[in-house]
């Protein structure tokens, strides 16, 4: 039998995450392989809706059901709940969750990964990310990996001031033939003083340099960010690629009937920021 050597990207499909870091000569900042029994809050905060933003059509909760960890990964989930009524007194149908290390891991500069994979289904949001502290989007925010239903292609993006919402800072990562984010893979980004690297399985997918942001606003990324994981259902992003607005916006049918037959899951193995 004729042995294949595995390429880095390849290997980052196997490698335990401190391997990473020490393949790649780098310190360990923050990991979470998702090993305790729930989610560890010393390293993670649980987000409750106050109010919703790109009008999602969910409300984020924190609950054992929503949020939870099973063989090691960590399972967001979203469930039809109609009549969940948030502390503004808004009405949902629909709930998920959402988490992030503010406060508790801030970093500027450096590498920050993740394993995941993602339920398809048209309006199913999820994303890996990070923001700064402060008002939005002088703040800076990064974008990691997001899809949005369709499962062929993940997002990298970058918001500041000048450059947000519809940002020209943004390109989708088609995978190859074969492979589809509800599949296990690496999405990472190295960022330096000047330029932010985004990758796939350690291929790079999108590179922005401070000189590409300044001709747009003021480069909002030597501040620290924290990181974010969420499980978002329709809105804006969503019905911009998939025009549905019933049953809700952004959301289709047989979404929704994934979620009601418990099948609508982000799932996440592992955290890693090294510098």
């Amino acid at each position: 039998m004729q042995l294949r050597l595995l390429t880095l990207p390849a290997l980052l499909l196997f490698l335990a995450p401190a391997a990473i870091a020490q393949q790649t000569k780098k310190d360990t900042v923050f990991f979470d392989d998702f090993k305790t029994k729930t989610l560890d809050r010393s390293k993670w905060n649980v987000e409750v809706t106050g109010h919703t933003v790109n009008d999602e059509q969910q409300a984020y909760i924190d609950s054992a059901a929503t949020i939870y960890t099973e063989d090691g990964v960590l399972i967001l989930k979203a469930l039809y709940k109609p009549g969940h009524t948030s502390k503004e007194r808004k009405k949902y149908d629909l709930v998920s969750g959402r988490v992030n290390t503010r406060n508790k891991v801030m970093f500027t500069y450096g590498s920050a990964a993740a394993r995941v994979k993602v339920t398809g289904g048209d309006g199913f949001w999820p994303a890996f990310w990070a923001l700064g502290q402060g008002n939005w989007p002088a703040s800076g925010e990064i974008d990691i990996m997001e899809t949005v239903g369709n499962t062929s292609w993940t997002s990298n993006a970058l918001h500041g001031p000048g450059y947000f919402g519809n940002t020209p800072l943004v390109y989708r990562a088609n995978f190859p033939n074969g492979t589809d984010a509800s599949q296990w893979h690496v999405y990472s980004v190295d960022w330096t003083k000047n330029r932010l690297i985004f990758k796939v399985d350690g291929k790079v997918t999108y590179t922005v340099t401070r000189a590409m942001t300044e001709k747009y606003g003021k480069w909002a990324f030597d501040t620290p960010k924290f990181l974010i994981l969420n499980f978002a259902l329709g809105g804006g992003f969503p019905h911009s690629v998939n025009k549905v607005s019933k049953p809700y916006y952004g959301l289709s049918q047989a979404s929704v009937d994934k979620i009601k037959a418990g099948n609508a899951k982000y799932y996440i193995d592992w955290v890693l920021v090294t510098r």
